[in-house]
């Protein structure tokens, strides 16, 4: 066992906070089962204390442990996608802590695809709940740094994984009712659940009934303006941003020229790249001081789809209090 998984162990075992790499993003964690734990989660990012948590655990058996009951529909898409970037939503055990369920009486677990959040898990011996390692609202964290940039010494350890190869969140589909339902798109693409379940699978981002991690309308937002616009229409956006004396980013997949005057972020390759490098990018415009950015988003297929979900939440109108 790496000595600093050995330390982020005795960190959780005493109640403490750990910046832990999954392949999505990088997650702050706390003893799932330490009420007091998970609350200092909330208290660090601002949270509100009714926005559920996800518990990463180290194997499905270990998740079953949480779930009052355990689906066809979870067996299948644990089997299929686990370890990695998909977080399923069942009912919840009697032993899971309402701190981190928001008060429901469904619990959000997954397996993560990375060795040493897998290595710290199985050390560890429970469960782990980890929300991104940012700021409520604001860019989830992609490397150990942007957790150390943002949080500092409110974390008691940050375990360094390197990059995220994901680099969006998870998918988070909903097997707790009748039917499967997708409530969050991410890592996992609607189409390959799609597949693995054979049927289709609701998109449900916006519903009364629905409270789950990154779903309030503004969310992963930079402190520059963020507004999405199509290939055709940046040109014309872009100047009109200049004009007004503003200092104007965009974020473009290779191939979608940028006018003079704008400073451009070019994603190069496919949406898997996209998606990788959006948290970065954002972070990049903000540490220039930037004023505005415009995103010309992927397809709305595969991972591009949570790419284009967290663009629109980025761009959407923010509280007053931030």
């Amino acid at each position: 066992m790496h000595d600093d998984v050995k330390r982020a162990v005795a960190v959780l075992q005493r109640g403490g906070l750990v910046g832990l790499p999954t392949e999505t993003v990088y997650g702050l964690g706390a003893d799932a089962s330490n009420e007091l734990a998970v609350r200092r989660i909330f208290a660090v990012k601002g949270r509100p204390s009714n926005h559920p948590l996800i518990v990463h655990v180290a194997h499905v058996d270990e998740a079953k442990t949480r779930a009052a009951s355990w689906p066809e529909a979870a067996e299948v898409l644990a089997r299929a996608f686990w370890p990695g970037p998909l977080t399923l939503i069942v009912r919840r055990a009697p032993t899971v802590s309402d701190a981190v369920t928001g008060g429901q009486d469904t619990v959000g677990l997954r397996v993560p695809d990375h060795p040493l959040a897998l290595e710290l898990l199985r050390a560890f011996g429970g469960g782990v709940a980890a929300p991104s390692a940012n700021r409520y609202g604001k860019v989830s964290p992609t490397t150990a740094q942007h957790v150390i940039d943002e949080l500092g010494n409110e974390v008691d350890v940050v375990l360094d994984g390197g990059p995220c190869r994901v680099g969006v969140e998870s998918t988070i589909v909903d097997v707790s009712g009748p039917s499967p339902r997708l409530l969050r798109p991410g890592g996992v693409p609607r189409e390959a659940i799609e597949r693995a379940l054979g049927r289709t699978v609701a998109l449900v981002t916006e519903a009364a009934d629905v409270r789950a991690p990154g779903l309030v309308a503004s969310h992963y937002a930079p402190r520059a303006g963020l507004w999405v616009v199509d290939a055709e229409a940046l040109p014309a956006e872009a100047a009109r941003r200049l004009a007004q004396g503003v200092q104007v980013a965009a974020l473009v997949p290779a191939g979608v020229p940028t006018p003079p005057g704008v400073v451009r972020f070019e994603v190069a390759g496919d949406d898997a790249a996209y998606a990788r490098a959006l948290y970065a990018t954002l972070r990049a415009v903000d540490e220039r001081s930037l004023d505005v950015v415009l995103a010309v988003p992927p397809s709305a297929t595969g991972v591009g789809l949570a790419v284009l979900d967290r663009l629109r939440r980025a761009a959407a109108p923010r509280p007053a209090t931030r």
